[in-house]
């Protein structure tokens, strides 16, 4: 892959992102909402924004895959696979709270090379390549310079599924509420790595997550400077469902709190 052939993916990225997120914006305090399981929502929303940018892609690049939130795998044969989130932030996007997105990543049998999240209501477009740096609209940007723990503020996710992991997340909440200066759970996956590469939180964590929740926002993260590993501070993979990510200089104190409760 050269230079050339990611700004045309890029190109491709960011205006089925805008696409899509004309689509919400025009939907909004209009979409019915129906539900995956009891507190798991989709709405005809989620549905429009996923065919607008398969749709897209498609025309452009018929033979490339396609691993999205609603639809789930359409395989071609080409070894590029795009992988969608549609509607990061569903609930968030019924109830009306203004954080939620739309997350477009491209990957080349087993790299992520193109990212592109637009941040609503505010659409703000992040974007990166993997020969990029990582940027906000027209601004480059990069990870917090804080030093400690200690002065940092937090963000994490929690879970559909009341088990183990939405327990020990709950005591992890509660500790580096006691090691930071906050910690926050604003509710859409891309929007916090997002969040973290422009050093408005100094670090991420969360269990259960989905390629589709953690593909674009995990490169921008990384382009922008970020340290992303899984939460016991081993290789990072946008399939092993769980993610911790920081400034770097603070991960090494994340991990040993993480360490300490498990």
């Amino acid at each position: 892959m050269n230079k050339e052939d990611n700004h045309i993916f890029l190109e491709t990225a960011i205006f089925a992102a805008k696409s899509a997120a004309a689509v919400i914006n025009s939907s909004y305090n209009t979409s019915v909402k129906t539900y995956k399981a009891l507190t798991d929502l989709v709405t005809q929303t989620d549905i429009d924004s996923e065919k607008k940018i398969i749709e897209l892609i498609s025309s452009r690049f018929p033979d490339h895959s396609f691993l999205a939130e609603e639809s789930g795998k359409k395989l071609k044969s080409s070894n590029f696979t795009w992988i969608i989130d549609p509607l990061d932030g569903t609930t968030n996007f019924v109830h009306g709270y203004p954080c939620y997105g739309v997350s477009i990543a491209l990957m080349h049998e087993n790299e992520t090379i193109v990212g592109v999240v637009v941040e609503l209501p505010m659409n703000n477009i992040y974007f990166a390549t993997n020969t990029s740096l990582a940027y906000c609209n027209d601004d480059i940007i990069q990870v917090s310079k804080n030093k400690n723990l200690i002065n940092s503020l937090l963000v994490t996710g929690f879970g559909y599924d009341h088990g183990h992991n939405w327990n020990f997340n709950m005591q992890l909440f509660k500790k580096f509420t006691d090691l930071t200066q906050g910690v926050r759970r604003s509710g859409a996956a891309a929007v916090d790595l997002c969040h973290t590469a422009s050093g408005k939180v100094d670090g991420y964590w969360e269990f259960d997550v989905k390629p589709w929740d953690l593909a674009a926002g995990a490169l921008i993260a990384k382009r922008a400077g970020a340290k992303l590993t899984n939460l016991k501070g081993e290789k990072f993979s946008i399939f092993d469902n769980e993610i911790l990510v920081s400034n770097d200089v603070i991960h090494s104190e994340m991990v040993n709190a993480i360490h300490n409760i498990s």
